[in-house]
């Protein structure tokens, strides 16, 4: 792994079920429109790095957000969006385009994958616990409590249009903390 010129932080927006899904067959195990109103409000303008098979769920770049899509296939193409090879590429693309466009962080969205070899490089973390099991193929690594600490946690009532009840907490890493 290369280090990357982090002088920008890295966030990780997730939603996870109480039994760490956080995807099923491509797609989201939920509906929770509440919680992608927040998703929206916390990634606006920030430079969005995502895996390939995320950006296939999502069908089209999300606007307002310069969009980082990271495969190893070398032969992939998403119009709209960034395609880099390696997480690394994507964390330097995406902290060199905040650092030109003065925003404050850089958001990981997904999928698996992308968190796994994000996390131990994030600085906070929101996570949008799910208040249900679902079924699913796709899991949120464990967050170790030796690097991040829970800074706030805040309930939020399950919408009329949402599937299940959350509770919105964020993490941030201890070494930031100090």
């Amino acid at each position: 792994m290369t280090d990357v010129i982090r002088d920008v932080p890295v966030e990780i927006v997730v939603a996870v079920a109480e039994n760490g899904v956080i995807g099923h067959e491509g797609d989201l195990p939920w509906r929770l429109p509440t919680d992608l109103k927040r998703f929206k409000t916390l990634t606006m303008g920030k430079p969005i790095v995502m895996g390939r098979k995320t950006w296939v769920s999502l069908g089209r770049p999300l606007p307002g957000r310069p969009n980082i899509v990271v495969t190893r296939d070398a032969a992939f193409t998403a119009e709209g969006a960034i395609v880099v090879n390696t997480v690394d590429a994507a964390l330097a693309t995406a902290q060199e385009l905040a650092r030109e466009t003065g925003v404050s962080a850089v958001s990981i969205i997904g999928g698996g994958e992308i968190y796994r070899q994000t996390i131990d490089r994030t600085d906070t973390l929101y996570v949008t616990e799910v208040a249900a099991e679902v079924d699913g193929d796709t899991r949120f690594p464990d967050i170790d409590p030796e690097l991040f600490e829970k800074v706030s946690e805040e309930p939020i009532p399950q919408g009329e249009k949402d599937s299940h009840a959350m509770n919105l907490v964020v993490w941030q890493r201890k070494s930031a903390l100090r």
